[in-house]
């Protein structure tokens, strides 16, 4: 493998590229019009433009990209996450085009990264916990109401296809079924072209724990661990870290062993993550697999000492993974904040503008997977407006979420909202500090005025500096200001 093709843009795409570099591996970046002078862009060793900004006139075109791939002479495509990463007919396209797709078979995709209700079937054979619910797609409003009564309210209404948190919807009693489902089925089929929903059991107080696994093609599959992934909004992640404070030793090995069995059941290969919810009892339940690399991929690297885009490479190219599971330790903890471009006192709208001021932080402990410069627009094409993820590390979580603070307050963005401020007020919360949460944190526990008034009192701070800082330079004044 010579050459690698990133179909993808931004952060993961330039995280992806790095690796590629340290294996001496040539990389291929390809962009839409918007994205000519990004980060990624310019970071590989050729650059094709394959469309307009809209993602399906650039990011989502197969052909194009198969196109570029053969031009080049590509021997790999890495479809990163987004965009094309779990679509089968992309990955049986590579395959039929003598390129490898680095990521699963196209059949375990389908079975897996396709349709929940698909997912399901394929693991229910070997003893996998999943929440009480149908494991069929279903439209008629009668038959759903009788399924509701049966399992009982409150449910949850999922599309099949997709996931993001669009097509989901909490039903909590009767009256409310049919027009919940109606818009469930609509948004599914906007977001996916698919409007199959299935209904589960709500659970309650739940939080979401997912496993990263790995196998190679020589019959090898491990578990690196578990990543909390329960501070959530709109049911999509904006924190993250590993291992999950409230799990176990026990816990741990029964969740890695299940979401070894889930990959076994698709015959998998490549990197995937089993999600899973846990309640209030410890039990836990299947939810989907991810079959690709997540975003929150950084904090397992970081506890266990794996870089996972490397193994991803070296599977695709046919070789066996050379650890085995008692191998692999824990070390320290890791966080990771997703800093998107958006306004979290706006209910999380996208923040579209001009990155007028970009300095990212550093130090020891600090990464960084950053996708924009200073000066860059933000794409309105895109979604979700992701900037970064800032990522600490330390040898407790305490430590870790410490940095992370740290780390925010010299994170410096303007032209746009973040999410920076919401991580911080998130970091110094009581509930999230002692453990003592789950994915409604948002909505029992955020408030923005909390993070208006400390904005307000730290612009104040900065423009009382950038005063004095003026009279000393001016000579009128020398005493301190407090």
């Amino acid at each position: 493998m010579k050459k690698i093709l990133i179909a993808n843009r931004g952060e993961i795409a330039i995280r992806i590229m790095k690796t590629a570099q340290k294996m001496g591996i040539k990389t291929v970046a390809v962009f839409s019009k918007t994205d000519r002078n990004a980060p990624h862009v310019k970071f590989a060793d050729e650059a094709v433009c394959i469309g307009e900004p809209p993602s399906n006139q650039s990011y989502l075109r197969a052909d194009k990209i198969i196109e570029v791939a053969k031009n080049l002479n590509a021997d790999a495509i890495h479809p990163g996450y987004g965009f094309l990463s779990e679509n089968a007919a992309f990955a049986e396209a590579c395959e039929a085009n003598n390129i490898i797709f680095i990521g699963p078979k196209s059949k375990a995709i389908k079975i897996m990264g396709g349709s929940k209700l698909a997912a399901k079937d394929a693991v229910k054979h070997y003893n996998i916990p999943m929440v009480p619910g149908i494991d069929e797609a279903i439209t008629n409003v009668e038959k759903a109401k009788t399924i509701a009564k049966e399992i009982g309210f409150p449910i949850l209404i999922k599309a099949s296809a997709g996931g993001g948190g669009k097509g989901m919807r909490v039903v909590e009693q009767e009256a409310d079924l049919e027009s919940q489902m109606n818009r469930a089925i609509s948004e599914a089929t906007s977001a996916f072209g698919d409007g199959s929903v299935f209904i589960e059991k709500y659970v309650s107080s739940p939080r979401h724990i997912e496993i990263q696994i790995m196998a190679d093609s020589h019959g090898n599959v491990l578990h690196f661990f578990e990543r909390e992934c329960s501070i959530q909004r709109r049911h999509q992640k904006v924190i993250e870290e590993a291992p999950s404070c409230i799990l176990s030793p026990e816990l741990r090995k029964k969740m890695g062993e299940a979401a070894i069995k889930v990959a076994k059941s698709c015959d998998y290969l490549g990197a995937g993550t089993v999600e899973f919810l846990l309640d209030e009892n410890q039990n836990f339940y299947f939810l989907e697999m991810n079959t690709r690399l997540q975003v929150e991929h950084p904090v397992t690297e970081l506890i266990s000492g794996v870089d996972l885009v490397e193994l991803q490479i070296k599977i695709a190219r046919g070789e066996a993974l050379q650890i085995k599971q008692d191998d692999l330790k824990i070390k320290g903890h890791a966080l990771e904040l997703r800093v998107y471009a958006e306004d979290p006192l706006n209910n999380f709208l996208p923040s579209v503008g001009n990155l007028e001021v970009y300095k990212l932080p550093e130090g020891d402990n600090i990464r960084v997977d950053n996708g924009f410069e200073q000066g860059m627009d933000i794409p309105i094409y895109y979604d979700p407006p992701m900037l970064a993820k800032l990522i600490t590390y330390g040898k407790t979580r305490e430590e870790a979420i410490q940095l992370m603070i740290k780390a925010i307050d010299n994170y410096h963005v303007e032209g746009v909202q973040t999410t920076l401020n919401f991580g911080k007020f998130v970091c110094n919360h009581e509930a999230f500090q002692s453990g003592n949460f789950d994915t409604h944190f948002v909505k029992q526990h955020y408030n923005p005025e909390a993070i208006k008034a400390e904005s307000e009192t730290e612009a104040k701070i900065a423009a009382l500096i950038a005063v004095k800082q003026y009279l000393e330079d001016q000579k009128i004044l020398r005493l301190p200001i407090k």
